[in-house]
């Protein structure tokens, strides 16, 4: 799993790399109340804005972490976007992508390299 500043996590699953925000950045939001992700099938690249979070304390665009397409998105933050704050690294990922190029995942931090930027 890497993470990256903006408080994202990736996490390589077979050719795929699955996308969601880290417990430090549900936190920081408060309740999670609404989510708009992307459709499958869009391309995306690094940097731009993706994904759009709503909660009690403010808006938030969250950018795509590398170049690629989006395959699946987790069509259960629709109905249920507090599942952020429930598991926000495990069951409340927000999108799976086949990146472009893979190795842009090396200029992203490792576990113990993230819980130093946010200490």
């Amino acid at each position: 799993m890497k993470f990256t500043e903006e408080h994202e996590w990736l996490l390589p699953e077979g050719d795929l790399i699955v996308v969601g925000i880290t417990e430090h950045a549900a936190e920081q939001l408060g309740d999670v109340v609404f989510i708009e992700l992307p459709e499958a099938g869009t391309e995306i690249t690094k940097d731009e804005e993706i994904v759009v979070i709503e909660s009690v304390k403010a808006a938030s665009d969250i950018l795509a972490p590398l170049d690629g397409e989006i395959v699946e998105v987790n069509e259960a933050l629709a109905d249920e976007p507090g599942k952020v704050n429930d598991d926000a690294q495990g069951a409340a990922w927000f999108f799976k992508m086949k990146p472009a190029d893979p190795s842009q995942m090396d200029d992203y931090m490792e576990e113990a390299a993230y819980k130093d930027f946010i200490g």
